[in-house]
């Protein structure tokens, strides 16, 4: 007779099975079978967050910066529903992440039991499929359904509701399947890269628009992207969650493109006669004016997900499949018709690098900097030069200091830049910065955040005390919601409505109390050597950094407008107030 396992046990096998080596959780009474199982398998690490969306937040760092799904384990009802923004986090930005939450019994189930909730149905619109496991026998399938649904095609969260009955009967366990060779999802065929490396061919104003689908896609996708450009001599752009796809210090590379990206790639993208989109989803903060968005040029789109394709901008070619797959295509048919285009398209593309060129001596990442007080840009660039020869992974929460990161901190490996893009999550980074690090023991791991940010998440900092997590939380100070702010001095006539946070904790006694170390820099001629200290130290640090609070984020494209009206800093924002419908469209 065949063995039989408790649910509980059922959980781990294929957990283990999987290869899961961590998982963010905290109990509550609807999980504790799974939790009186987990002594028994010393190969899974299980990391105790703060909170539930903590745990959330810590798995997509996990995932984003190792490649492997983050895994989470939560209780019924508050538990779960504390997940859902996580949740929802990493359905926009794609990122593989299973989550398992207790239920109440079945015969509880729709009784209004206590910490009951409809998991599946409050999770549904923010995950690529879930599960309410009602019978024993379905739950080894199930889970190892979920971790396929999770990491195959665009990545994405799932989530299996498991009551608590279920936790304790009996069943046998069943390994997860072989893959069976299916039939390669990829629908492209070679004559879809024939009418690419047609239209490249053809092109005098070409550029590359590459996104996160390149980094989730996988470390080869990045080499492969690399290669290709190289064999075009094409420039590329990349969205904010496509940063270290390419080479942020490579002279090919525009910058970032969007709402806050650079003058030369938001001009490229509007003028160019060719857009070639890998990975990338044409999202609103990218296109600006839809109707005028790079309105002369042939479109390409390059995406594993058909259902992102002419979705919001109509393209000319679209190519449906993985972007390595893609890309490696591309590249060999060049290399079979001995097609360098770098040199048989140099004098064709040469008026074009030109132009681009133009306005590169915009310079318009550039800011008027102060010997008396820190700017933000500045503190940035610093943390920058200070850390770039050792392999360091940023996380960022969401606002004003996640674009400055973005503009000033290069990046030239892919998973290593952990930022909320879709949803927006203020108090992403600090949670996400633990995941990174259970994920990599050894590298540094920064959170550069907002001192609003910080303190949605801020109790996770006990968590990364607990395990010894040295991460460093580097908080650039305006004392303001810095993005808000700048929204309401752009859009609503200065109204600073409840935008400035008059109860601000002191960040060093606070690091103190928690058991962390506090350090504190508020002139620029003290910055370098706090940075230093800050990289030196083995255990945690919260590092309050007291920037400009008048300092706004430029370039910015003021909303309504396509990517050719930039405002390049304070003296455009005064001659082009933003109104209208443009103030709707922040």
């Amino acid at each position: 007779m065949p063995k039989l396992y408790t649910g509980a046990e059922i959980v781990f096998k294929c957990l283990e099975d999987q290869k899961v080596e961590h998982i963010f959780g905290y109990p509550g009474g609807a999980v504790l079978p799974i939790y009186d199982e987990l002594k028994n398998h010393s190969s899974i690490k299980h990391i105790l967050v703060r909170h539930e969306q903590g745990a959330g937040h810590a798995a997509e760092g996990y995932a984003r910066s190792s490649g492997k799904p983050g895994v989470v384990l939560v209780t019924s009802g508050p538990g779960a529903t504390n997940v859902v923004t996580a949740l929802t986090d990493a359905y926009m930005d794609s990122v593989p992440m299973v989550c398992i939450s207790g239920q109440v019994p079945t015969h509880l189930i729709g009784t209004d039991a206590f910490q009951e909730c409809d998991t599946t149905g409050i999770t549904r619109p923010c995950t690529k499929h879930n599960w309410l496991v009602k019978n024993i026998n379905d739950l080894p399938r199930i889970i190892h359904e979920a971790f396929e649904v999770a990491t195959t095609g665009r990545p994405g969260p799932v989530l299996v509701d498991i009551p608590k009955d279920i936790q304790f009967a009996k069943a046998k366990y069943t390994n997860p399947k072989k893959k069976k060779e299916t039939k390669n999802k990829n629908r492209f065929n070679q004559k879809d890269i024939d009418n690419l490396i047609e239209l490249m061919n053809k092109a005098s104003k070409p550029i590359f628009y590459t996104g996160g689908g390149v980094v989730n896609s996988g470390p080869k996708a990045s080499e492969l992207l690399r290669e290709l450009v190289s064999l075009t001599g094409f420039p590329i752009t990349t969205t904010l969650q496509g940063l270290g796809s390419y080479p942020g210090d490579d002279n090919q590379f525009l910058g970032m493109l969007g709402m806050h990206g650079t003058y030369e790639a938001n001009n490229a993208m509007h003028d160019c006669d060719l857009l070639i989109n890998i990975g990338a989803r044409f999202d609103d903060r990218i296109t600006g004016k839809i109707d005028e968005f790079s309105p002369k040029s042939k479109k390409v789109h390059i995406d594993i997900d058909p259902s992102s394709i002419n979705k919001i901008i109509k393209v000319d070619l679209p190519i449906v499949g993985d972007v390595s797959d893609v890309i490696r295509s591309t590249i060999k048919t060049l290399k079979k018709k001995n097609l360098n285009l770098e040199k048989s398209n140099k004098q064709k593309t040469s008026k074009w690098w030109q132009q681009i060129q133009k306005w590169r001596t915009k310079d318009s990442l550039n800011f008027i900097n102060s010997e008396k007080i820190i700017k933000p840009q500045h503190a940035v660039q610093r943390l920058y030069e200070l850390t770039k020869d050792q392999d360091t992974f940023i996380t960022t929460e969401v606002g004003q200091h996640q674009m400055w990161a973005a503009q000033h901190y290069k990046f030239n490996k892919p998973n290593r830049w952990m930022t909320s893009g879709g949803l927006g999550t203020m108090g992403y980074g600090l949670p996400a910065a633990v995941g990174v690090q259970v994920a990599h023991p050894k590298k540094l791991v920064v959170d550069i955040a907002g001192e609003a940010s910080i303190l949605m998440t801020m109790q996770e900092i006990s968590t990364a005390v607990q395990y010894n997590l040295p991460i460093k939380i580097f908080i650039l100070n305006n004392q303001y919601m810095g993005m808000v702010r700048q929204w309401q001095e752009l859009l609503h006539e200065k109204n600073y409505s409840e935008s400035y946070s008059e109860a601000l904790p002191d960040f060093v006694k606070l690091a103190e109390a928690y058991g962390c170390v506090g350090l504190r820099a508020e002139s620029p001629d003290e910055l370098d050597e706090k940075i230093q200290e800050m990289i030196n130290i083995d255990r945690p640090v919260i590092f309050d950094c007291h920037v400009d609070q008048a300092e706004n984020c430029f370039p910015m494209i003021p909303s309504g407008k396509p990517h050719n009206q930039m405002l390049l800093g304070p003296k455009d924002q005064e001659e082009n107030k933003i109104t209208g419908k443009g103030k709707a469209l922040v």
